[in-house]
């Protein structure tokens, strides 16, 4: 009896032998990265936090900040302008407050040579990071032995590499640069190709942007940081941790792209790379005071960048442009365009830069451009400084003699669930996916996507084809609504439309809700441009008694307003021009800048007088 209990438990263990084998080989490719990252809380914080370490290793002693520096600056409640430039030597202030065309200029004149300007705004996005921890990536070794390769060229051939010669660009963490990780806010990421290891790609592939970049003399300097997963519009990953705004700190960044709009608000780089396919250019662009360009599909290449979603070609992810004005978007996105990036890039369109007199209505003697005037859009009401921002814009164009044209298209909410459902449609299996590599937690921002911590099923297809389906037939209708207002211009159709990029003051951490005037911009693939208008001001932007909400959530995004808190934030507008139509909607964007200007200064004179 004892002899077949033995030989029982003899097969029994040489049976478990061999299935464990079988095993071990069939998922020897997930034992490599268990490896890695051990599913054990200690092991992801120690992955972040060697990556912290590496990237703070990267920035010359001299340019790390004292304790005490850090101490103030991280308890101050603005620290853009005065402040980040007070700890700047007189040099570098003066080359980082220039804008791009200017700098450019300077160095085709040899006042100004690559070197320094790169050294500058290093300089200072070695101060953004450290006071706000906005890089995932730093290159700046990299960036100034680039600008010698470029000041030499010079020297040789007295001429520039290209139109972005020496200008120096940080860009959101998607973007890969050989030499360089891409996270993307993934833990399980680090040191590997999009969350593979050993596949030969790990730091060595570039995307098409940066080899434009490149052709065209500009110098990535950093990476910056974003949303873990992108699918929230916040900014906040298990490496830096949550990006609280440099021009209010009770206020979030915006995002997904928030790491981008903090450093251009800091001016730690001359101008910024992010992606929108929901408002992630837009508003931490409006959140932080800076300009930006969202175009359509198809002009700016997104070809071998990292994404999430990456199959979903229906309403796609693009590329925007931050910076500190129209003149330096125009320049860079009519520089990226002169590269003929469709030539790389099949979903590129053959569309170059449009120069006839008919995509710049300016040109045209005694032709003042309609523009359509999006008050709210009847399911949220912007808060106060956002609608004292729009009656400015309205009134600085109504005194130059253009005509405001009351939008009054009702079905802006049919835009949410179509976005939602095109976007996120397939559950978020891979976001569920690359948070559990390292076997970090979801950052609170997203805990909405996983209900019971599992993707959500994804939509089947012929509901998928369904929503598609009245996509195409939203954009017919709103189309047809906007030729329409040629009836009331008694001459052409609106040029653009002047809207909120969201119905916030910025928003505070936790307090945001779904919007329409970002995501409707995406599901009709239409252009847009933010311009900032002015700063929050409590003594002003008050609440009416009198108000009365639309509904329980305008109700509730009223009462997230606290005229203390948002106080000193940053209020902007957008325009929004039709699909493909950047040229002209740019050109609109400098009338709009342009009256702006004339009207504060007639205010500045009566206040004088």
């Amino acid at each position: 009896m004892a002899a077949k209990f033995s030989i029982s438990i003899l097969i029994l263990t040489v049976t478990l032998f061999v299935s464990t084998l079988t095993l071990v080989d069939s998922t020897y490719d997930m034992w490599k990265l268990s490896e890695l990252f051990p599913r054990h809380p200690a092991r992801w914080q120690q992955v972040a936090s060697e990556k912290r370490e590496a990237n703070l290793a990267k920035i010359p002693p001299e340019w790390i900040l004292e304790p005490q520096l850090l101490e103030d600056g991280r308890s101050r409640h603005s620290i853009v302008g005065d402040y980040i430039e007070g700890l700047l030597d007189a040099k570098s202030q003066y080359i980082t407050d220039m804008d791009v065309p200017e700098l450019v200029a300077r160095m085709q004149e040899g006042i100004l040579t690559a070197v320094e300007v790169v050294t500058a705004f290093c300089k200072r996005a070695a101060y953004a990071h450290q006071l706000s921890n906005l890089l995932l990536e730093v290159r700046f070794n990299e960036a100034i032995e680039r600008a010698r390769e470029l000041d030499n060229y010079f020297k040789e051939h007295k001429q520039l590499v290209g139109p972005l010669h020496g200008i120096p660009l940080t860009l959101k963490d998607q973007f890969h640069i050989k030499g360089l990780d891409t996270s993307m806010g993934f833990i399980g990421w680090i040191g590997t190709f999009e969350g593979e290891k050993g596949t030969g790609k790990e730091k060595n592939v570039e995307s098409e942007l940066i080899r434009e970049f490149n052709i065209l003399g500009a110098v990535p300097i950093g990476k910056t940081t974003l949303m873990q997963s992108l699918w929230a519009p916040e900014t906040n990953n298990n490496i830096l941790g949550y990006a609280f705004n440099p021009c209010n700190r009770d206020l979030s960044t915006g995002g997904s792209s928030g790491g981008e709009g903090a450093m251009q608000a800091l001016r730690g780089s001359a101008f910024g790379i992010g992606t929108d396919i929901g408002g992630s250019v837009s508003m931490p662009a409006s959140f932080q005071g800076v300009f930006s360009i969202k175009p359509s599909a198809g002009r700016i290449s997104f070809k071998d960048a990292a994404n999430t979603g990456k199959g979903q070609e229906v309403m796609p992810t693009v590329v925007g442009i931050m910076g500190h004005s129209v003149d330096s978007l125009r320049l860079i996105l009519k520089s990226l365009i002169s590269t003929q990036p469709w030539l790389n890039d099949p979903y590129t369109l053959q569309i170059p830069w449009r120069f006839e007199k008919e995509y710049d209505p300016r040109g045209e003697l005694g032709y003042k451009p309609a523009f359509g005037f999006l008050a709210d859009d009847g399911v949220l009401t912007p808060h106060p400084p956002v609608s004292r921002a729009m009656e400015i814009v309205k009134e600085a164009l109504q005194i130059k003699g253009h005509q405001l044209i009351e939008w009054d298209w009702p079905h802006n909410n049919e835009t949410t669930e179509i976005h939602a459902s095109i976007a996120r449609g397939d559950g978020c299996p891979d976001v569920y996916d690359a948070v559990h590599l390292s076997g970090e937690p979801f950052v609170p921002e997203i805990t909405n996507l996983f209900p019971n911590g599992k993707p959500r099923d994804p939509l089947p297809l012929p509901e998928y084809e369904e929503v598609v389906r009245r996509m195409k037939d939203y954009r017919e209708r709103y189309l047809n609504y906007w030729t329409s207002t040629a009836e009331r211009t008694g001459d052409r159709p609106v040029e653009v439309l002047l809207s909120p990029v969201t119905p916030y003051a910025g928003v505070l951490p936790g307090k945001y809700q779904p919007s329409t005037y970002t995501s409707s911009v995406n599901v009709l693939d239409y252009a847009s441009v933010v311009i900032p208008v002015t700063l929050a001001d409590k003594t002003i932007d008050i609440v009416s008694p009198s108000f009365k909400s639309l509904n329980e959530e305008d109700q509730i995004n009223m009462m997230s307003y606290d005229p203390d808190k948002h106080h000193g934030a940053p209020a902007a507008v957008q325009l929004i021009g039709r699909r493909l139509d950047e040229e002209r909607l740019l050109s609109l964007a400098q009338v709009v800048v342009e009256s702006l200007n004339d009207y504060r200064s007639e205010h500045e004179k009566k206040g004088r007088s």
